[in-house]
């Protein structure tokens, strides 16, 4: 029978007073790890999550108890799927969401990886949109990884999942740019291409519309194909099962919003922990925090997964919003995603990626230790500035400040703290004739402030709960100064939540490259 156990806690030896149980809140992460994919090795668990645009690309994270989560590495240090992931510029924005701007990959890059571990190693499959589905292997899931291998070298795919059967045949299932159909391909058994065009193992517009995220699985000899339908915002999740793993496939919605206000129970992985508890891990899309993390139990009754919270006189389940943690046989860890950096270590904390891959010669953090230097590279726009610094927004509400030393910014230069996105805002620094002006920029409006005649600027954002951003400075580290108007964040854009971020870049040609130095970043989080 499938029970709910408090960890740590051994029934042979409870004592007559029941003792309570150790619980988790959803969601898990209150941050925009969107289309996640969970596996266990061990007593350890490992997630990847979509990085579209962002380098490094592709985010592993680690867990010992499912729900408090660490990022361990990356599995690009940069995107290498050619020149525009490079961003050259300078570009000019427009108000396109969902394709690349001219110059730019907005919205391409990584989609929807799966990770798997077999024959001793961690494999993860991916797709970009304009290039083709990508695979790449380590036997330490923190790196280094391979290079990435091309298994299929076409355009149009999506969500690839691989599965090995214990007969040694290897498989690929993926969907195509546009959600379906679901198409499964015999894969070689060394995983890097496949032998065959594939076949449309799921194809029903009308019961499963917008059919994408396939992960496949095998579980008391049936096969079964998780996979999302109904689209990101208000999704539910089905499942498909078959004796045969070429279907034909029976398909069920598993779990739906009900009256919960989660409206988009939508992709993700499922896990199973040492002693046979179920566990689905899947985003809800939250508007400017993205597509943030939920968990879910899942029991199964004749072979069928139950998820959530079942519903009265239905096959399927609703969120929970709180549960008894996991049964992983490790306590609750304080483990937490990484977010302030000091900038003192040598490299850059694990929680930065740069706004499409960055220029190496216009950052450093050994060119003044302790702090890093960004030099200004030219740009019309913000959306179009290369190396701006950035990291996933957490919520539900948090307050970010970082201090900078303005005193090596050139005519023209711009710099400052950023909550990015397609119509970003910032507070900063412009330099124009000679002068250092605060500076508050909303969808590139932007409206100046007082001089500055010294070296260093605390700049602050406080973010709500209500995705409004406040944005505010400070000369002493005392006393804030609020600068402009509270401002709606950026919403849902480029598939990917708003995020804050430290950027430079010069308008037009004027003079030499400037520089700024920034001497640390901190943000303060609320408990959800």
């Amino acid at each position: 029978m499938w029970k709910f156990l408090g960890v740590g806690l051994a029934l042979a030896a409870a004592p007559a007073a029941a003792q309570p149980q150790a619980s988790f809140t959803n969601p898990i992460l209150y941050a925009d790890y969107s289309d996640p994919d969970v596996i266990r090795v061990g007593s350890d668990y490992y997630m990847v999550a979509s990085s579209f645009h962002f380098s490094p690309g592709i985010p592993v994270l680690k867990s010992r108890d499912l729900v408090h989560w660490s990022i361990l590495g990356h599995v690009l240090p940069r995107l290498p799927f050619g020149p525009l992931y490079d961003m050259p510029g300078p570009h000019t924005l427009t108000d396109k969401i969902s394709k690349p701007i001219g110059g730019t990959k907005y919205a391409s890059g990584v989609w929807a990886p799966s990770i798997r571990h077999h024959a001793g190693k961690f494999w993860v499959y991916w797709a970009t949109p304009d290039e083709g589905v990508f695979m790449s292997t380590a036997t330490d899931p923190a790196g280094p990884w391979t290079a990435p291998v091309a298994v299929i070298g076409k355009p149009g795919l999506e969500d690839p999942c691989p599965f090995w059967d214990e007969d040694g045949s290897a498989w690929l299932v993926h969907g195509k740019v546009g959600a379906g159909p679901l198409i499964l391909h015999r894969m070689a058994p060394d995983g890097a291409s496949v032998l065959d065009d594939g076949k449309v193992i799921a194809e029903d517009k009308d019961k499963l519309p917008v059919l994408e995220g396939p992960k496949l699985y095998k579980r008391n000899g049936w096969y079964y194909i998780w996979a999302p339908i109904g689209g990101v915002g208000t999704g539910p999740q089905a499942v498909g099962r078959a004796r045969d793993i070429r279907g034909p496939y029976e398909w069920r919605t598993v779990l739906e919003p009900g009256t919960t206000p989660v409206q988009g129970p939508h992709q993700g992985g499922y896990v199973e922990t040492p002693s046979g508890q179920g566990w689905f891990a899947h985003f809800n899309s939250t508007g400017a925090f993205g597509r943030i993390v939920h968990l879910q139990p899942v029991r199964w009754t004749g072979d069928w997964p139950l998820v959530g919270q079942p519903i009265p006189d239905k096959q399927s389940g609703q969120p929970v919003l709180s549960h008894a943690m996991p049964d992983t046989g490790n306590a609750p860890t304080a483990d937490r995603l990484q977010d302030t950096d000091e900038f003192g270590a040598p490299g850059l904390g694990l929680q930065w990626s740069w706004n499409h891959n960055p220029l190496d010669s216009a950052w450093s953090l050994a060119r003044r230790p302790g702090w890093l230097r960004l030099t200004a590279l030219p740009a019309e726009h913000l959306a179009g500035a290369r190396n701006t610094l950035t990291q996933i927004l957490q919520g539900p509400s948090t307050r970010i400040t970082t201090r900078i030393d303005i005193s090596r910014m050139a005519e023209g230069q711009r710099a400052g703290l950023t909550l990015f996105g397609v119509r970003p805002s910032w507070i900063g620094v412009v330099r124009s004739d000679g002068i250092n002006r605060l500076t508050v920029a909303i969808e590139g409006d932007e409206a100046s402030g007082p001089r500055l005649a010294g070296a260093t600027v605390i700049l602050a954002a406080d973010v709500s709960e209500g995705q409004i951003v406040r944005y505010s400075y400070s000369l002493d580290g005392r006393r804030f100064v609020p600068l402009g108007k509270p401002s709606w964040l950026a919403r849902f854009s480029w598939w990917k939540g708003s995020r804050p971020g430290l950027f430079t870049f010069t308008r037009g040609t004027l003079g030499s490259a400037g520089s700024i130095d920034i001497d640390w970043f901190r943000v303060t989080r609320a408990t959800p």
